[in-house]
């Protein structure tokens, strides 16, 4: 595990500092005596809210005795006018979650707050109710909850129609009663009012499939005007048409038109939405995703980098299965390799890969390998970079005209990389392809610079590339004497038998003659016999005047029997 390692563990990161940091439970509690004094101080009280907020939110606990105090000293604070105190008070009630004799003491307060002039104050208070209250009071306000569903003011609406959905949850016999409410707030103008209120008159369907489908039904023609509603009626839609694809003919798909006619809507994001259903139904037809797709490759060019996103996105996930409808679309992803965002770059090559033509691959490698030289140089853990390395090695392997290009970007890689077993991997590699290439020199600097600035795996990884370039190119021997002549006073031993191994084989007097094929075989070749058996040979060879043959290693594999 430890190539894995980053070699540079010690980075210091600076630490991000928070107002919170450092603060105590008890301290705290103190401070929250000022609850209880005759002048209430708003913003000091404000403050100390802020801080219990904190410590609850980030795993502290209260013990019963702790909250109890706090709870009942918060109640106090009712008295003050300060209307951001009062959110405040809001906050801490939902967050302490008082048992049901508590609730009985506040309980007053806030039904006074439910039917107040502020409207700010009435909605705050409907959310702290229902979450704090059981079945019981909840029949004593239900009333209230009712006229609040379909009050005039769009947030005192909201805030009743979420509350209905969490105690759905609770009290689903109760919530499911306010079914007219309900109903006439999803003809609300008001947007926000409209998507709650078509939330929770889906949830109090749900489990009736035609009245789901009845409900979709009336809807499609035309009564929804909130985008958020939109998107949810879309959704609703997808799910009616899933479940009655089952029953229904080939070609008989009810409700398409609608998610067609969404197509043309004026909010991009109710657009997106009837793109993505229409290409997420089953068994969808090339005629029916036509359309979908169109708007898809519009979102292409877009200025929005979400709507970029969203759009390759989805297209990513139908090339997975019909890659011939995306094709129109490619031209419009490969300006999308090099986008800013990195997220939108990768969707697009990998969608590419999916949908393009085999045989013009070749032609797009400069582009392809630019980017994944680019995304090489950011910051990234071991199994990212290894992703990109080996992709620049299928590419330079597979493509003769990106070896000397993508061998550089490997090198410039090298010069600054943080995991040894991506380095060793790449200099190993170096030294297959880099003497095949037409100048072969080139390299030598990026290889030697390993010798005297990497940890000893990488630096004995580096002697053998060079090895390699002087078995190779014979011109390059002199200076790779010379290089591998100095690696014989490395501290570590590895370093210099490899060194020393080299010079001898090759001839280390810097002539320049032509490596012989044996020497080559020897030092570079694939070692086609089990090391468990040349290991055992080498234990029983006993020093004579005859040299150990290696042909006497027996290359049978010995498997083992598993216990």
């Amino acid at each position: 595990m430890a190539q894995y390692v980053k070699k540079d563990d010690d980075r210091d990161e600076e630490a991000e500092y928070s107002p919170f940091s450092g603060i105590e439970k008890g301290a705290v509690l103190q401070e929250a005596r000022v609850f209880n004094d005759p002048q209430l101080d708003s913003r000091r009280c404000s403050q100390v809210i802020t801080k219990l907020l904190y410590l609850l939110n980030q795993g502290d606990t209260f013990t019963k005795v702790e909250a109890t105090e706090v709870f009942f000293s918060v109640t106090k604070l009712f008295q003050s006018k300060d209307i951001g105190l009062r959110r405040m008070v809001y906050l801490i009630i939902k967050e302490l979650s008082p048992s049901a004799d508590e609730v009985i003491i506040v309980t007053s307060s806030l039904m006074k707050d439910m039917n107040s002039k502020t409207d700010v104050y009435r909605a705050n208070a409907i959310r702290v109710l229902c979450r704090i209250t059981d079945g019981t009071l909840l029949t004593q306000i239900e009333r209230y909850l009712k006229q609040a569903i379909v009050d005039k003011n769009p947030v005192v609406a909201s805030a009743a129609l979420v509350s209905g959905i969490h105690l759905l949850q609770t009290n689903p016999e109760i919530v499911k009663r306010w079914s007219n409410e309900v109903q006439e707030a999803v003809q609300s103008r008001a947007a926000l009012v409209q998507f709650h209120a078509l939330g929770l008159l889906h949830q109090i369907r749900q489990n009736d499939r035609l009245a789901v489908s009845k409900l979709v039904t009336s809807l499609t023609k035309g009564t929804v005007r909130s985008p958020l509603a939109q998107c949810l009626l879309i959704r609703y839609t997808s799910q009616v048409i899933r479940e009655s694809s089952m029953n229904s003919q080939p070609g008989d798909r009810p409700f398409y038109d609608y998610l067609e006619s969404c197509l043309r809507h004026k909010s991009e994001m109710v657009i997106f939405e009837a793109a993505r259903a229409i290409t997420e139904l089953s068994g969808v037809t090339s005629r029916e995703l036509t359309p979908a797709i169109t708007v898809l490759q519009l979102f292409l060019s877009s200025s929005k980098p979400v709507l970029r996103f969203a759009a390759v996105r989805t297209l990513n996930k139908v090339a997975m299965t019909q890659p011939m409808a995306v094709t129109t679309c490619n031209i419009d992803m490969e300006s999308l390799i090099s986008d800013q965002n990195r997220s939108i770059a990768t969707l697009a090559i990998t969608t590419l890969l999916k949908t393009g033509n085999e045989s013009g691959f070749p032609l797009k490698f400069r582009t392809l390998m630019n980017f994944l030289s680019n995304i090489l140089r950011e910051e990234g853990g071991f199994e990212y970079k290894k992703a990109i390395v080996d992709s620049i090695v299928t590419i330079i392997r597979d493509i003769p005209d990106a070896k000397e290009g993508g061998l550089l970007h490997l090198c410039e890689f090298i010069e600054d990389c943080e995991f040894t077993y991506l380095s060793t991997q790449i200099l190993h590699f170096l030294g297959i392809e880099g003497p095949k290439t037409a100048d072969p020199s080139k390299f030598i600097r990026y290889i030697y610079n390993r010798v005297i600035l990497e940890n000893a795996t990488v630096r004995a990884s580096a002697v053998s590339t060079l090895a390699k370039f002087g078995a190779m190119v014979d011109s390059l021997k002199p200076r790779i004497f010379v290089l591998l002549r100095r690696c014989l006073y490395d501290n570590d031993d590895e370093v210099r038998d490899r060194a020393t191994l080299y010079l001898n084989t090759l001839g280390g007097d810097g002539s320049v003659v032509e490596t012989d094929k044996d020497v080559k075989e020897f030092l570079f070749g694939s070692l086609d016999l089990p090391l468990v058996n040349l290991e055992t040979s080498l234990k029983n060879y006993e020093p004579s005047d005859e040299p150990f043959d290696i042909n006497s290693v027996s290359r049978e594999v010995k498997i083992s029997a598993i216990c």
